[in-house]
């Protein structure tokens, strides 16, 4: 059996989200402690008791979601991955899980990339839009077309499922086109900004900085990233491609068929939600797919 770990980025999240983990794993409680000290507010009051509007702010979202991830898969007695992902934030949870980060620097660098992310959306007001029932290269071909305005594909979630990204006017513009051209849904997404594109990156500059003076280490099995939706070991090109991510599209659909063309046969999503499940029976539905659970915890 050969088995994948994915991670789910931001869109997640709920209220209540790690609470179980935290009453039942004496293990998950002292993570959670250690992070209200790392971010310097109770983000576990947030989790546990706030409301979906405190949820939805960049900075709570991605630690939080970052947080359910990590602190599950510590806690998992059967976590033996033979490789990792991670959607987007997912990304940084599959990276801690895989050793290649602390736990400490990982959320370090999530609160870094939620708050750099949160000043490029202000700087520079964006939105994103899922396109639904296109061909991926008719989507590229539109959005290149529009050369006044900024707006690329983000996020290839998977075949006939792209997510555009962009500014207020460019998604719009793309939408009217897309639509024209035989979309069969262009759905407009509640989000601050507009993730993966060219106007993140003031957050780029910023995260990079981070990212190159903290340490990265080898990790248990290999990561397959976004930005290339390939499986890589070497610390030096994870760190490199974690730089990029934030300004390049997400290779989800090239990472899931990447893992299934290198024999993975059984999917575990670790984290809040089943999206990424969802994402792979439009790939493969022969593969064994599951939710990670604490009905096995380490403890």
């Amino acid at each position: 059996m050969i088995k994948a770990y994915v991670f789910p980025g931001q869109g997640a999240q709920f209220v209540g989200m790690g609470k179980d983990l935290f009453d039942h794993s004496s293990k998950a409680k002292d993570l959670f402690h250690k992070a209200n000290k790392i971010l310097d507010f109770k983000i576990t009051d947030l989790m546990f008791d706030g409301t979906d509007e405190d949820l939805r702010q960049t900075k709570v979202t991605q630690p939080a979601i970052f947080l359910h991830s990590v602190i599950l898969a510590s806690v998992l007695e059967d976590f033996q991955p033979n490789m990792v992902a991670g959607h987007s934030l997912g990304e940084f949870s599959a990276l801690v899980a895989n050793k290649v980060l602390t736990f400490e620097d990982g959320l370090r660098l999530v609160a870094k990339r939620a708050n750099a992310m949160q000043k490029a959306c202000e700087l520079q007001p964006g939105t994103m839009a899922a396109v639904i029932g296109m061909e991926d290269s008719v989507v590229e071909s539109i959005c290149a077309s529009i050369h006044d305005t900024v707006v690329v594909p983000a996020n290839y979630n998977s075949p006939g499922q792209i997510v555009i990204s962009g500014t207020v006017e460019g998604v719009a513009k793309a939408t009217e086109k897309l639509q024209e051209a035989g979309a069969k849904r262009v759905l407009p997404l509640k989000v601050g900004g507009a993730f993966h594109s060219p106007l993140m990156e003031p957050a780029r500059v910023e995260l990079a900085e981070a990212i190159n003076t903290t340490k990265f280490n080898l990790g248990i099995c290999p990561v397959y990233q976004n930005v290339t939706g390939q499986s890589v070991t070497d610390p030096e090109i994870i760190k490199k491609n974690l730089v990029a991510q934030l300004t390049s599209p997400v290779c989800w659909t090239q990472t899931m068929q990447n893992m299934i063309a290198n024999g993975v046969n059984s999917i575990t999503e670790v984290g809040p939600g089943t999206v990424l499940q969802g994402l792979f029976k439009k790939v493969d539905r022969n593969l064994e797919m599951s939710s990670a659970s604490i009905a096995q915890p380490a403890e």
